[in-house]
């Protein structure tokens, strides 16, 4: 992904000088850009960016600022940055241009065919509930599976779903994270938190269906899953918990990137 090559921030669609628009393009992200938390700081980010673009804080045909400006407010390395915004660009969110006035420019918004399934899945659904129902139960399923214990046969299971999700092909991935988190949930030894996470879960994969799979986000994903096997089977339940709370606020400022 080019880096702006100096000059306003923002710019013709048609590559010509510089312009301004209603004010300074860093101005008006002001409220949203702010620096990341290190745990999840591709998919705060992305969720950031997003926000940028899907409030029309920078308008169709204006360009992003430089790469290293965006890179320093949102607290993340130019390589992590350059990975979002590709993200960006396999979404037709943005494009790159290269040359004198090159840089990253927002595309104009465009109704894609998938915009009407996802709005009627988003319809009537309270994603910040589901979100936080979903924070709670799994962290506290992983709490309990670490304080209590697992019996070797059990520990044997929780590691076949891990090592499972590992294995994946691309397609299959989220079924079987699904199936991890529904095998720690099963574990804790509470049949009510478990049948509660089983629903949520199915309402969360309803949205997670609707935005893309993300590689990088898929093996920081598997980094966190393998932490928080590591910590139940320590039975370090505040590890446990925390890894949890991390691993679930990963997915969140994903959804509310892509949903809200």
């Amino acid at each position: 992904m080019p880096e702006e090559t100096g000059g306003s921030a923002t710019g013709r669609a048609g590559g010509g000088a510089p312009g301004r628009v209603g004010g300074s393009v860093t101005d008006r992200l002001a409220p949203v850009l702010r620096p990341v938390r290190a745990g999840n700081g591709f998919e705060e980010a992305l969720e950031q960016i997003l926000q940028v673009v899907r409030l029309g804080l920078v308008a169709g045909g204006e360009r992003l600022p430089a790469e290293r400006e965006l890179a320093e407010r949102l607290g993340i390395s130019r390589v992590t940055l350059r990975e979002v915004l590709r993200v960006l660009q396999d979404q037709g969110l943005v494009q790159a241009r290269r040359g004198r006035y090159g840089g990253t420019f927002v595309l104009p918004r465009a109704d894609a065919g998938g915009q009407g399934e996802l709005r009627r899945r988003v319809a009537g659904v309270d994603i910040e509930d589901v979100l936080r129902f979903r924070e709670v139960l799994e962290s506290g399923a992983a709490g309990l599976c670490a304080a209590h214990g697992l019996t070797d046969a059990r520990a044997a299971r929780l590691r076949e779903a891990l090592a499972a999700t590992r294995d994946a092909p691309l397609a299959e991935y989220r079924r079987l994270d699904t199936r991890l988190h529904l095998t720690l949930a099963e574990l804790c030894g509470s049949p009510a938190l478990a049948g509660q996470y089983a629903a949520v879960r199915a309402t969360l994969n309803d949205l997670l269906d609707c935005i893309p799979l993300l590689v990088r986000n898929l093996e920081h994903s598997q980094r966190q899953h393998g932490a928080l096997v590591e910590a139940v089977l320590d039975r370090d339940a505040d590890g446990a918990r925390e890894i949890a709370r991390e691993h679930c606020a990963g997915t969140a400022a994903l959804l509310r990137g892509f949903l809200t």
